[in-house]
């Protein structure tokens, strides 16, 4: 398997227990938050859960799971969103998980189908994606507002100037998030690719 960043897929029996564990968290989430109805949220950690357990299932290997380090960040908005108390924080914890569901992502894509990058292509993908889900996040939640009745945005007890402000915020947040991520994980990926491979009894093309 040449040098990319699908060597970020682990064969290890402890960065699966870590995994697993994330992805049980996330599922419990999604089943309380369904419960509660808040089904955006419960949409968002089911769908988490679902994109790290497409290795082990497709590659049917139960320890053939990504690095824990990657999925944790991936479920940072159901922690930030519990104890952050700014929104700016909130915002940022959000963003970062976007950051990490993108290189899920592109790992994913190198593994199941034609789709070939480079980490540095991999990185680019991480921080353009972060930036442009913001605005698909927000529309999604604009329009659970009209049609829902709920008040994610099209809050009646706030101004339009400071429902503009809160959404410029996040924009801010997402660049930063995409960005600041994507450097992080052009430092990840070199110190990780080559040190753990994956083995030819998990390889797609084995």
């Amino acid at each position: 398997m040449s040098r990319d960043v699908t060597q970020l897929v682990r064969d290890r029996r402890v960065n699966a227990l870590a995994a697993w564990c994330i992805v049980v968290m996330l599922a419990a989430v999604s089943v309380t938050s369904a419960g509660q109805g808040d089904l955006l949220w419960a949409g968002f950690a089911a769908a988490v859960a679902a994109l790290a357990l497409f290795p082990p299932v497709l590659l049917f290997n139960r320890y053939a799971m990504l690095p824990w380090e990657i999925l944790l960040l991936a479920a940072l908005p159901v922690v930030g969103r519990l104890f952050a108390t700014f929104s700016m924080t909130g915002n940022l914890a959000t963003y970062l998980s976007v950051a990490a569901i993108a290189l899920i992502l592109a790992v994913e894509l190198q593994l199941f189908t034609p789709v070939r990058m480079t980490p540095r292509f991999a990185v680019v993908f991480v921080a353009i994606t972060t930036m442009a889900t913001a605005g698909v996040w927000a529309v999604v939640r604009w329009v659970a507002d009209q049609f829902l009745g709920t008040t994610f945005i099209l809050d009646p007890s706030v101004s339009e100037h400071v429902i503009e402000e809160a959404l410029m915020w996040e924009f801010v947040a997402s660049t930063i998030a995409g960005v600041g991520a994507g450097v992080v994980f052009a430092y990840y990926v070199r110190q990780q690719v080559g040190t753990n491979r994956v083995p030819e009894e998990v390889r797609p093309d084995a």
